[in-house]
């Protein structure tokens, strides 16, 4: 039981006689142990070394044991601070050690840029960025990128960053009002310190750190193609500047809708310009994240506003009411591969708002 304190049982047997005889000598100990003189020697400077024993006119003197080994109790809990410190900056360096090799193996790591294809490399990443991140975090997050799986992994993630005094700032759709699960996580990072806002439509995915690394979406129409990673001024300077662009016209999470007045909300005007674009109706839906039906309800109900009984005369009616300006790149805009021909007039994908944005 005394070994960890280097104490053998001639050492231990000697403090048990110490304690029944105080006031003992080293010859009495010397005659009592059939053991080698050096041996007992020995055990007793131990005994001596630990305070265990203390020399008192010639005589041995037990002590009591936590006074005695106070100081070395002291001297080892500050022996373990120290390799645990050492151990931290041993971990450090390896951690630094390797990051350098993953980026010199990373393909495209060269050029600025490269490519995660499962989800579990994407988060892999995500965890290593936000654990570097010192000062800032934006995100673009449309409703498909939301699922209950991606805001689990996610949530430690943004936690940590704002305990450790990180700004973390989030774009969501304003359709988040309709999913209670993206909802009450947009609601929690508010709560938290965090920075929430809400537009009509997202371009695509989008994770901002410190300003000089970003992960976006590689097709924002398609989710499990996985994402990018891209570094540099160029790349970071255009994003940048996409995220401040939108944050600039985010409502702030549940501030309300004034309902006094008959000017379209943000997401209204964004549908007209959707329609504007000659998108269908399906299409709109994605772009905004709610149900067919949420769209097509939302259509007449500004049809009903605007006084018009086609959609080719909402349009015109926006644009007279200041709802839409024109703009001035309208003109011959080609046609997206997706697209077999040109909408004709009248239809789902009317062309009777082409030409006009927000």
């Amino acid at each position: 039981m005394s070994q960890p304190l280097g104490l053998d049982e001639v050492a231990h047997a000697i403090y048990r006689f110490a304690l029944n005889q105080p006031g003992c000598r080293l010859e009495d100990l010397l005659r009592h142990y059939d053991a080698p003189d050096e041996s007992v020697r020995k055990s007793v400077d131990r005994l001596l070394e630990l305070a265990l024993l203390r020399p008192v006119s010639g005589t041995l003197v037990p002590t009591r044991p936590p006074l005695a080994l106070r100081t070395l109790l002291q001297r080892q809990q500050s022996e373990l601070l120290r390799q645990q410190q050492e151990f931290s900056q041993i971990k450090d360096a390896v951690d630094r050690l390797a990051e350098e090799y993953e980026y010199a193996q990373a393909p495209g790591a060269r050029a600025g840029w490269e490519r995660l294809e499962t989800p579990a490399a994407i988060h892999a990443r995500m965890e290593r960025l936000a654990g570097k991140t010192r000062i800032e975090c934006l995100s673009l997050l449309p409703a498909d990128t939301n699922t209950a799986e991606a805001l689990h992994a996610r949530r430690p993630l943004d936690q940590h960053m704002i305990e450790r005094g990180v700004s973390v700032w989030s774009v969501h759709l304003e359709s988040v009002y309709n999913d209670r699960t993206t909802l009450a996580y947009a609601r929690w990072l508010a709560q938290i310190g965090g920075g929430v806002g809400t537009v009509p439509t997202l371009p695509l995915w989008l994770r901002i750190y410190d300003r000089t690394t970003a992960l976006l979406s590689i097709d924002p129409e398609d989710p499990a193609a996985g994402a990018v990673e891209v570094t540099g001024a160029g790349f970071l300077t255009g994003l940048v500047a996409l995220f401040e662009r939108l944050w600039a016209v985010t409502t702030p999470l549940d501030a309300g809708e004034c309902p006094d007045t008959d000017e379209p909300t943000p997401i209204e005007r964004e549908l007209l310009r959707l329609m504007g674009q000659g998108l269908t109706d399906e299409a709109v839906c994605k772009k905004l994240g709610v149900g067919l039906r949420t769209v097509r309800r939302m259509i007449a109900e500004l049809m009903d506003r605007l006084g018009a009984r086609s959609r080719f005369e909402a349009g015109a009616n926006a644009v007279d009411r200041g709802w839409l300006r024109p703009c001035p790149c309208s003109g011959d805009r080609p046609l997206r591969e997706k697209d077999e021909k040109a909408p004709p007039v009248g239809s789902a994908r009317t062309t009777a708002l082409d030409g006009v944005l927000v």
